[in-house]
């Protein structure tokens, strides 16, 4: 790129050296991909000197999902079902580390039914806003989640997968205006699901499963529909900020 711009600008390695107050051997070396002894300074210099900006960029997208797991109403959230899950029989972790591709990964609930050795992976999402993501994310914690499992010394037989939200107007929003992709993704609802909750012997899903939740409600019936079942109750809260501010007090 240093190569090209130079070019393009007209000038010499010795004149970029000049102006950017760096030797024209290191010009050169940089040019040709070898060992420059160049610090970030020096780069920074050559490039401001072209007229243009030198950055160094993290991509780490599972980073983010990893700090929304510290917020009050993601926590409350997670600690909400993982409370569910353990009254009904399962041996439920929160943010079980995994490992594949693109790094660490946090899957945000992880839980085994030692009776028929179910084993649930949960992502908890206080708003959505990309589906495919999420698809890709549970396909990727359900891949992890045997060698995670067996790490905590659970054996599992079978796993599924569940989307599970905040129950919010936001999120109705955005199931709505999904419909048809997540209808596909998730083809299970909340009845389905609470029943595999209560009994996998009893009850089996075909596919990932989507409910929402309300962290405060002492319902009985803690798993909620969504927008995809068109219920005719409105959702616990207008958006995200409305429930932080209900959990705060």
């Amino acid at each position: 790129m240093i190569r090209g711009a130079r070019l393009t600008i007209g000038w010499s390695q010795v004149e970029l050296g000049y102006r950017a107050h760096v030797p024209q051997s290191l010009i050169s070396r940089l040019e040709r991909g070898v060992h420059s002894g160049a610090d970030f300074h020096d780069v920074q210099r050559i490039a401001k000197v072209l007229g243009g900006r030198f950055h160094v960029r993290l991509e780490a997208p599972f980073l983010a999902d990893r700090g929304r797991q510290r917020d009050r109403v993601h926590a409350a959230c997670i600690g909400y079902v993982l409370r569910h899950l353990r009254a009904d029989g399962w041996r439920a972790e929160s943010e079980v580390e995994i490992d594949g591709g693109f790094g660490p990964g946090w899957i945000d609930i992880l839980a085994w039914h030692p009776l028929t050795g179910a084993l649930l992976v949960i992502e908890i999402k206080t708003e959505i806003h990309d589906f495919g993501r999420v698809q890709r994310t549970l396909a990727w914690y359900e891949r992890g989640a045997w060698v995670a499992a067996r790490r905590l010394g659970w054996s599992p037989r079978r796993v599924q997968g569940a989307l599970i939200m905040l129950d919010t107007a936001v999120v109705a929003s955005a199931l709505r205006a999904s419909r048809a992709l997540a209808n596909a993704a998730f083809p299970e609802r909340a009845t389905s699901l609470a029943a595999f909750v209560a009994d996998p012997r009893l009850a089996s899903l075909r596919g990932r499963a989507v409910a929402t939740v309300d962290p405060v409600s002492r319902r009985s019936a803690w798993l909620r529909s969504t927008a995809l079942d068109r219920r005719p109750t409105p959702p616990a809260y207008a958006d995200y900020a409305e429930a932080a501010r209900r959990l705060a007090r």
